[in-house]
């Protein structure tokens, strides 16, 4: 006997916005992270996305493991897609507990830092908001606007990132199988 099954083939996802998403169904949204993912009781990883329609919570529960550590290296403004089942809880909001994640776009990140001197090589000291800089050192002014910006390497790369199969639910299509 042969069966016909579903199971494992991401037939239970379908392309939706946050305004349309119900309880008790699965979807995928395209939006971005508006709040930074933050770590709850229990070790479970929760943050926003919003797309054009409102906002919705993500949860990467605990036993998804080192999944949870993609989720909360994502920063307020990455685009991403996300994957997975809808739950609503008394005196809750909505919550999508991911299942995959695609990151689509990351924003560059740049650290701003006081100017060197350029006479003894020191980094010069902030005088007060707009006000400029000085060296320590030596006394030389710096105009307000001659901080220096580098960007910061983020841990993280575009693509596709899925739950361990220990935390796979029997309808989702593992990466292995959408990759070949």
């Amino acid at each position: 006997m042969i069966y016909q099954t579903n199971q494992a083939t991401d037939s239970h996802l379908l392309r939706t916005t946050v305004s349309a998403i119900k309880p008790l169904t699965s979807g995928i949204v395209s939006g971005r992270v508006s709040q930074k993912p933050k770590v709850i009781r229990g070790g479970h990883v929760i943050m926003a996305v919003t797309d054009q329609t409102g906002e919705l919570y993500c949860a990467a529960y605990e036993p998804t493991r080192r999944f949870r550590d993609v989720v909360k290296k994502l920063q307020v403004g990455d685009s991403v897609r996300v994957f997975g089942g809808i739950k609503k809880k008394e005196n809750l909001p909505l919550t999508l507990n991911l299942e995959k994640i695609e990151i689509l776009n990351l924003l560059k990140i740049c650290l701003k830092s006081n100017p060197f001197c350029t006479r003894c090589g020191r980094r010069a000291k902030s005088e007060g908001k707009g006000k400029g800089y000085r060296c320590r050192g030596c006394g030389q002014m710096f105009k307000p606007g001659t901080e220096t910006y580098t960007e910061r390497p983020r841990e993280l790369e575009i693509g596709l990132y899925e739950v361990p199969p220990r935390a796979r639910r029997h309808l989702a299509k593992p990466l292995i199988r959408i990759l070949c």
